[in-house]
Parts: C-alpha cells; sequence; structure tokens
C-alpha cells in the first residue's frame, strides 16, 4: 500500500529518514554476474552529497555506503559480483542536527510536506523532513549505480546535465564542458552566470529552481504499450523526485505550437532525420537518445520571514533557520540519472525475458 518500491523485474525499495540512524535500499531482481563494489557506488553518491560548495548545504555527511548483501567474490574472481539474491545497501547519517527542527515540531513550512504527512498519517517526523526529505534521494542514487552497472553490460548510457538555473539558460550542449564545473552545466560561460545568481540570491535570504535535461542513449523496443509506455514510465520516475514539478520529453510542450509537418520526425534509410519524439513513438524506444527535461521548484526552505499557520490553524509567521541548498541543482543531477536508470534497467529485464519466453 505505501510507495516505497519502484519498478516491475529490477525492483527498488528504498527506507529510512533523514534524521534517523541510516538510509538506505534493497534491489531485488539484479541479475548475477554483474560486477558490484562499494567503489563504483561512491562514484555516484560523491556527485550527490552535501557540503561541497557555499551554494549546498553546510551538512557534513560523508555518504560512505556499505553494501550488506548481494554481492560475492568468487575464487579466482577479480572483484566483487552480484548473485542475483536482494541487494542490500545502507548508508549511516554522521551529521543529523535535529534540535535545529524542535521549534518547527507544531509549524506548517511553507513549500514543504508538513501539513499533507500529518493530514495522512496522523504524526510527522519533523526532523529535517523525515521520510519526505532530499535526503532519501541518497538511497536512489546508490541503486542507480547498480542499475547503471546492469546498463553498462548492453551500452545503455545515461547523462544528466543542468540546462537553466534561476532564469540563466546554457546556450550550448557541450557534454565535456558539464564535467568541469560544479553546476553540470554544458555552457562553461553560462555556468559562471549561473554561479553569480547563486550568490546573488543567497545574499538576499532566498532560493532557485531550474531546468535539468537527461539524454539516454539507448537501443530500441524498450517500453510497453498503453499504461507501461516508456515515456509515462520515465516521467512518472522523474515526478517522484520531490522537488520535480513538471517533466517533457522530446520536444515537450513546444510540440504543442508546432505543425505536424515541423513535429513529425522525417524517417529515412539512414535513420531519423530530427528527434522531436525524444526518443519514443508509442511508447517504445526508436533508437534515438532519449531526451528528457524537468523542472525543479526552487527550494522551499528560505530564510526570508513567511506567513503559515501551526498545528492548531493559528497564523504564525517563520523564517527557517538550518542547513539548506540555495537549489536542488546541481545535487539533484544525480538522482534523475538514477531514477531514469532505474527505470531502464527495469524495461532492459522485461524485453529481455520477452525474448526469452515470449511474456512476462
Amino acid at each position: 500500500m505505501a510507495g516505497n518500491t519502484f519498478g516491475t523485474l529490477f525492483r527498488v525499495t528504498t527506507w529510512g529518514e533523514s534524521h534517523g540512524r541510516a538510509i538506505g535500499a534493497v534491489i531485488d531482481g539484479c541479475p548475477p554476474g554483474i560486477e558490484l563494489t562499494p567503489e563504483i557506488i561512491q562514484k555516484e553518491l560523491d556527485k550527490r552529497r552535501p557540503g561541497k560548495s557555499k551554494g549546498e548545504s553546510p551538512r557534513k555527511e560523508p555518504d560512505t555506503i556499505e553494501i550488506m548483501s548481494g554481492t560475492f567474490r568468487p575464487e579466482q574472481a577479480e572483484t566483487e559480483l552480484t548473485t542475483g539474491t536482494p541487494i542490500s545497501l545502507v548508508i549511516f547519517n554522521k551529521d543529523a542536527h535535529s534540535a535545529s527542527y524542535d521549534h518547527l515540531k507544531d509549524i506548517y513550512r511553507p513549500g514543504h510536506g508538513d501539513i499533507t504527512y500529518q493530514a495522512k498519517y496522523g504524526i510527522r517526523d519533523h526532523r529535517g523532513g523525515g521520510r519526505a526529505s532530499a535526503r532519501e534521494t541518497a538511497a536512489r542514487v546508490a541503486a542507480g549505480a547498480v542499475a547503471s552497472q546492469l546498463l553498462a553490460a548492453h551500452n545503455i548510457q545515461v547523462t544528466g546535465y543542468t540546462v537553466a538555473l534561476g532564469g540563466v539558460h546554457a546556450g550550448q550542449r557541450d557534454l565535456a564542458a558539464a564535467s568541469t564545473n560544479r553546476l553540470f552545466c554544458p555552457d562553461d560561460e553560462a555556468a559562471e552566470r549561473m554561479e553569480a545568481r547563486i550568490a546573488e540570491v543567497r545574499e538576499q535570504g532566498d532560493t532557485l529552481g531550474g531546468i535539468v535535461e537527461i539524454m539516454a542513449v539507448c537501443p530500441p523496443g524498450l517500453g510497453e504499450p498503453v499504461f507501461d509506455k516508456l515515456d509515462g514510465e520515465l516521467a512518472r520516475a522523474l515526478m517522484s523526485i520531490g522537488a520535480v514539478k513538471g517533466v517533457e520529453i522530446g520536444s515537450g510542450f513546444r510540440a504543442a505550437e508546432m505543425l505536424g509537418s515541423q513535429n513529425n520526425d522525417i524517417i529515412t534509410p539512414d535513420g531519423f532525420l530530427s528527434n522531436n519524439a525524444g526518443g519514443i513513438l508509442a511508447g517504445i524506444s526508436s533508437g534515438e537518445h532519449l531526451i528528457m527535461r524537468v523542472a525543479v521548484k526552487p527550494i522551499p526552505s528560505i530564510g526570508k520571514e513567511q506567513q503559515t499557520v501551526n498545528r492548531q490553524n493559528e497564523p504564525v509567521a517563520v523564517k527557517i533557520g538550518g542547513r539548506h541548498d540555495i537549489s536542488a541543482i546541481p545535487r539533484i543531477v544525480p538522482v534523475c540519472e538514477a531514477m531514469v536508470r532505474l527505470t531502464l534497467a527495469d524495461h532492459l529485464l522485461r524485453q529481455i525475458v520477452l525474448h526469452q519466453t515470449g511474456t512476462y
């Protein structure tokens, strides 16, 4: 009943709270024989962990991953391999300051899930947002690193990058440049202007939103008809990230302003001449690059005073202190990559089983 598990054949359950003892993930359905070490997962977690710059939360979490089950190093093998049994991953919280939230335990913070969690469960963990905290996404990134190992064996690659932040837009898509600046922006000049915008807004006690684009190199044939269309599954996966408020595939909302003759991707003996479909036709991958963009809302915890109510529905003013990011970007970029990887891993296994057995 509770929505803590994602996937059909490649299934991931995340667990834990922002200020609990630990967070983690359990992965069921990962095939055996895939190389998997803590170092592989740690590389992805390091992209997301907090405290690396002035624009990010100063919470000092090492986000050290521990693989508790599901791997083994056979004799004469050079590395740990997955065994086909459930993979359990844990990240212990090391730098939670729960007391910083005591004054908010009876106050509903604007933009947060406090009021909705209270309505659903009749109880909420006020320590940094509990289960609703973005801290939960570290478990997704860890699971996505496992999915990435499976995808790599089938030449499927996923790359995310920042194309807009605080109203500053990237003018080019130089993916090599995206790996050279902390914002994962494929335009070095735009990255500098984004950093200036972050500094400006930080002084104002406010926060910023932006747009992340995700590109995947993917073979044709992944996806299901009708209700499990690949674009629908990707949109669902990306919308499950707390800060994401919109998803578009390919030309997205621009398609509403185009003529059919403009939006159709002409097919030639050499392939497609354009990619307005974003690599997906009728819910199934076409072999073109998958192109997705997500709209990321500003961080709701701001230093400016805001009006709200408490649990007694009395009007109160609140100013959120504590340790918070100015923007979910860039730390949300590896989270977006992870959710796309998990979706593609699941549909890859569905396709493999279909070809092997003719059914699921």
